[in-house]
């Protein structure tokens, strides 16, 4: 199963600092969402949560619909 590229670490540090903003999604290549994200204040933080879960158990997915995960 192919992995993604993008740093786990950042992506989380990202999710956690700045998460309500969208900058995880923007950084991880889902324009869409982290408009939607920036634009909901992250689902009143609810949605940066539930990004911070996926991320914590690898689960979250980069643009390109592959898994982040720790390297």
């Amino acid at each position: 199963m192919p992995v993604s590229d993008v740093d786990w670490m950042t992506t989380l540090l990202l999710a956690i600092l700045v998460g309500v903003l969208g900058v995880d999604h923007f950084y991880s290549g889902k324009v869409g969402t982290g408009v939607l994200k920036l634009l909901t204040l992250g689902g009143c933080g609810i949605w940066s949560l539930i990004d911070v879960i996926m991320l914590v158990t690898e689960s979250y997915k980069d643009g390109n619909g592959l898994v982040i995960k720790k390297q």
